[in-house]
């Protein structure tokens, strides 16, 4: 989730859905804390998501409810205010939620073989999200919010989009069995 989810919670999404590829049985969804339902991706994220190999059509806003947060099993956010809104909304949620830059590095200290033995998909991501959760604290997180390009330069976009992409290249890697370096 971020503010208007045109942007960097769009983005992650498309990247998920893109890594985790048609069929999976993780449902992955993205909103915008002030979203206004409806929204296309912005048009600069929309290019740099087709160049790092996702998907924009039909992607459309909403706004965040405390019935996603809820309902999730797991809530990224682009920054810590985000995740301190999404907590706000269902105080549980505060175990399983984190920006999309700290999951990343927390994942990065999971050993791979700590979840080898979870086959199913949905069990392998809640594995993966009780041991990141209990390194937290535990690794330190350089640059946990990724910075709102929206209305920015085209190098703005790019590094937003980098930095999502490689804050879940290793959870990916992790969710969808590859091999992690």
């Amino acid at each position: 989730m971020c503010t208007g989810n045109i942007c960097r919670s769009a983005l992650a999404e498309r990247l998920t859905l893109s890594a985790l590829g048609p069929g999976s049985p993780l449902l992955v969804t993205s909103a915008g804390t002030r979203a206004e339902p409806g929204r296309p991706m912005a048009e600069r994220a929309r290019r740099v998501l087709v160049r790092l190999g996702g998907d924009p059509a039909g992607f459309a806003s909403r706004p965040l409810t405390p019935a996603l947060v809820v309902g999730a099993d797991l809530v990224l956010t682009a920054s810590s205010e985000h995740r301190a809104e999404a907590v706000a909304l269902h105080p549980p949620a505060a175990l399983r939620t984190f920006t999309i830059a700290e999951f990343g590095t927390l994942a990065r200290a999971v050993p791979a073989q700590s979840l080898d033995r979870h086959e199913d998909p949905v069990r392998r991501a809640h594995a993966l999200v009780a041991e990141t959760r209990a390194l937290r604290g535990l690794v330190r997180v350089e640059q946990p919010d990724i910075a709102d390009p929206y209305g920015g330069s085209r190098r703005a976009y790019r590094v937003a989009a980098l930095h999502i992409a490689n804050s879940l290249a290793v959870p990916l890697k992790l969710l969808t069995h590859s091999a992690v370096s």
